[in-house]
């Protein structure tokens, strides 16, 4: 059976929020850091062709070219174009990440969004248990469910695997991007002092 939030540690799910910069910046760090660096472009010396002048330099009326490879023209070279080899990742400091963490699960607590519970362990790892755990929480299968667990087995990910909306985190794997996309929050109690024990953890 589900618990109120009221049970929840204060000094991670009822801090401060003085305002949005720091999620805003934990969300689009997440999101950078998960970015690949997969487009390339050709630039002008890498473009196949532009051996031979196009015309002569003077005497048509038309504008001095020397090499089909000129980026102005459409089969020519690119322009600072991406090379593949791009590092979009952005850091935060690890106080930074543990304070728009405990912002992040403070407002999903205040907007009623987390929910305790005594464990989330489908037997058999069917999916129908999965879904009976969700349904007796009061989560629909629209809802998109965060489930936070101490450790993830093989049953757990079997019954959850099929679920599309129902995403399986360790405790300590909890990041900003997933709490806020969350319509519900499902926190086992044995992942509670796990989380409590990381985000207020001080720094040596």
């Amino acid at each position: 059976m589900a618990e109120t939030t009221t049970t929840l540690p204060k000094d991670v799910f009822a801090v401060e929020v003085p305002n949005h910069e720091l999620l805003k910046l934990a969300y689009d760090a997440y999101l950078a850091n998960g970015r690949g660096a997969n487009a390339t472009t050709l630039r002008r010396g890498e473009v196949s062709g532009g051996g031979k002048k196009p015309w002569k330099q003077k005497g048509t009326g038309r504008a001095r070219f020397g090499s089909t490879r000129n980026p102005i023209w459409r089969t020519g070279g690119v322009v600072f174009g991406p090379l593949g080899i791009e590092n979009y990742t952005k850091k935060l400091s690890k106080t930074s990440k543990r304070v728009a963490l405990k912002q992040a699960l403070t407002v999903a607590n205040s907007a009623k969004k987390v929910t305790l519970i005594d464990a989330f362990a489908p037997a058999t790892g069917k999916t129908k248990e999965a879904l009976k755990l969700l349904a007796d929480n009061k989560v629909s299968t629209t809802d998109r469910a965060l489930v936070v667990v101490d450790t993830k087995d093989d049953l757990l990910k079997r019954a959850t695997g099929n679920l599309q909306n129902v995403k399986v985190v360790q405790a300590t794997y909890l990041n900003v991007f997933d709490i806020l996309n969350a319509d519900r929050i499902l926190l086992s109690k044995a992942a509670l002092p796990i989380v409590k024990d990381w985000l207020t953890k001080e720094e040596a």
